[in-house]
Order: C-alpha cells, then sequence, then structure tokens
C-alpha cells in the first residue's frame, strides 16, 4: 500500500505526483526517502474538443442565417409596402379619369336631348317594323298556296302593298330620325370641343348661347376663393407646360386636380346638381390662375353669374 500513496505536498496544492525516484522527505536517521512511482493520469478527448467547434460553428451558421433572413423579409415588406401606396395612387387616378369621362357622357346626352328610353324606343319600333314585313310575306304565301280566286289574291294583294307601304312610311320617319341623330351627335362633338371660352367677350356669347351659368374668377397662389358652394385654392403653376394644380371644396370634402392643362375643362359632380360642373382655367401666369366655372342653371342662385354681373355685356 505505500506504493499507491501520493507526496503529502501534491494532494494539498493539486500538483501531479513527482516522477519515480524523486527524494522525497528526510528518514529519521538522515537522508531521503524516495517517492514511489505513480502512473501518470487520462489526457484529454480530441473528439470532445473536435465535437465543441463543430457546435459553436453550426451556432454561427444559424445565427448568420436568422439576420439574413431578417433583413429580406424587411426588405420584401418595404417593396410590398411601396406596390401597395403605387396602386392606391393609380387607383385614385383611374376614380378622376372615370368621373371626368362620365361627366363629359353626360353632358354630351343633355345638349342632345336624347335618353336611352327614346333608343329604346327607336329599337323596339325596327323590331316592330321587320314582324310585320314577315307577317305580310306569310299572308301572301299562304294565300298562294291555298289556290285561292283572283279576287282574294288581289285583296291580299293589296293589304300586303298597304301595309308594306305604312312600314315604308315608317322605315323613312326612322331613318330620318336617325339621321337627325347623327346630324345632333355631330353637331354636339363640334360644341363640345369649341365651347371653350378664352375671353370674357368669348364667355358672354358662351352664356347667351347655352342654357348654363357661368362665374368667372380669379385665383391667387395659396389663396381661396368661394364660386357659390364651390370653393377653390391654386396650389402651383408651370408656365412652360402651361398646366396648373388646384384645390376643390365641395360636399364635405376635397379634390386634388393636379397638372391640369390650360384652356381644358375640368368635369366634377356635386349634390343636387343635375348635370356636371365645368371648370376652365383659361389665363396662366406664375403665382395667380383665372377662368371660369360653368352650372347647370340656377344652381347657384345667389351667385351672380357673368351675364348678372354685367347686365350691358
Amino acid at each position: 500500500m505505500a506504493a499507491e500513496q501520493r507526496h503529502p505536498g501534491n494532494a494539498v496544492f493539486g500538483l501531479g505526483n513527482a516522477p519515480a525516484g524523486t527524494p522525497g522527505p528526510p528518514a529519521a536517521g538522515g537522508g531521503y526517502v524516495p517517492l514511489p512511482a505513480v502512473a501518470p493520469g487520462p489526457s484529454r478527448n480530441p473528439f470532445l474538443i473536435i465535437l465543441v467547434v463543430a457546435l459553436a460553428l453550426l451556432a454561427g451558421v444559424n445565427l448568420y442565417l436568422v439576420l439574413a433572413l431578417k433583413q429580406v423579409y424587411e426588405q420584401s415588406s418595404s417593396k410590398q409596402a411601396d406596390e401597395l401606396n403605387l396602386l392606391t395612387r393609380r387607383l385614385d387616378s383611374s376614380d378622376e379619369r372615370y368621373a371626368q369621362l362620365r361627366a363629359q357622357f353626360e353632358v354630351t346626352s343633355e345638349k342632345l336631348g336624347m335618353t336611352q328610353q327614346e333608343l329604346g324606343r327607336a329599337r323596339a319600333l325596327a323590331a316592330n317594323i321587320q314582324q310585320q314585313q314577315k307577317q305580310a310575306v306569310q299572308q301572301l304565301n299562304q294565300a298562294i298556296a291555298q289556290k285561292a280566286s283572283a279576287e282574294q289574291v288581289n285583296q291580299v294583294q293589296a293589304d300586303a302593298n298597304t301595309k308594306i307601304g305604312g312600314l315604308s312610311n315608317d322605315i323613312s320617319g326612322l331613318n330620318k330620325k336617325l339621321g337627325d341623330t347623327n346630324d345632333a351627335l355631330t353637331g354636339a362633338k363640334g360644341e363640345l370641343s369649341g365651347a371653350i371660352a378664352r375671353t370674357h367677350d368669348e364667355l358672354v356669347a358662351l352664356a347667351h348661347r347655352t342654357d348654363r351659368d357661368y362665374f368667372e374668377f380669379n385665383l391667387n397662389r395659396g389663396a381661396q376663393q368661394k364660386v357659390g358652394n364651390l370653393q377653390a385654392r391654386l396650389e402651383k403653376t408651370n408656365t412652360k407646360k402651361n398646366v396648373y394644380t388646384l384645390d376643390l371644396f365641395f360636399d364635405d370634402k376635397r379634390t386634388v386636380r393636379k397638372d391640369q392643362a390650360l384652356d381644358s375643362p375640368v368635369f366634377f359632380y356635386m349634390q343636387g346638381a343635375s348635370s356636371a360642373l365645368e371648370l376652365v382655367v383659361n389665363k396662366l401666369d406664375k403665382q395667380s390662375v383665372s377662368g371660369y366655372v360653368s352650372t347647370p342653371k340656377g344652381f347657384f342662385p345667389n351667385t351672380a353669374s357673368v351675364l348678372q354681373a354685367r347686365p350691358g355685356s
């Protein structure tokens, strides 16, 4: 058992055992007692070190992937938000364009004095004419097939001729009405394309010629002016391109008309109006614009129109 004992100093300070043959503590009679040989302790396992390093690398790779995925997600979210904003702006622009087209159509219908009901009656009349023609031909064929007497055939033929003559008159009337409609469409097209007043005198003449009220205005940049129940504010102008941007306030809402061209009508609707309102800017400079607003007759009863403001014009 003496060979398995450790040196007392090694046990206290945690040092390794001394190699074999190292002098031990002094003996009682003088000299040193040699220490017994002790087997070396077990060495560290290299596989454990490799495993620790691999786990550390794996944790670093996972952290890198998480950060990369987070960055990709943020970029994708930002891109989707930009696309949504772009689609929203395009939708607003489409709504404004639809309102202008609808307003132009209603103005055209109003000037023509035609309604969808009249067009339906014209179609029904044409269908009725075709049906009557078909019935007359069938009656004539039946009379011939039954070998009726010459008098009966003549009678049927006379009736058929009378009906066909009446139908011809109806067709002529229908063709005349369609021709009048085409002429009215042509006239309305010309009137719409040329019904823009560029001076005060032209506006007075236009007011005498049409069944609408016209109100002149002059807007300074940043200022707001009221015309009847409508308020307008000029935001900016571009004299090089002859365009302007203004805000319209009506029916408890604000509408922006951006980059509108000079001498080009801007159509919009207000509650209670029988047809669209029309705004035209015919003069433009760096700080102001001027023009007029056209409304259905009597829509702004408490506001003096261009004829009422200058009765002698």
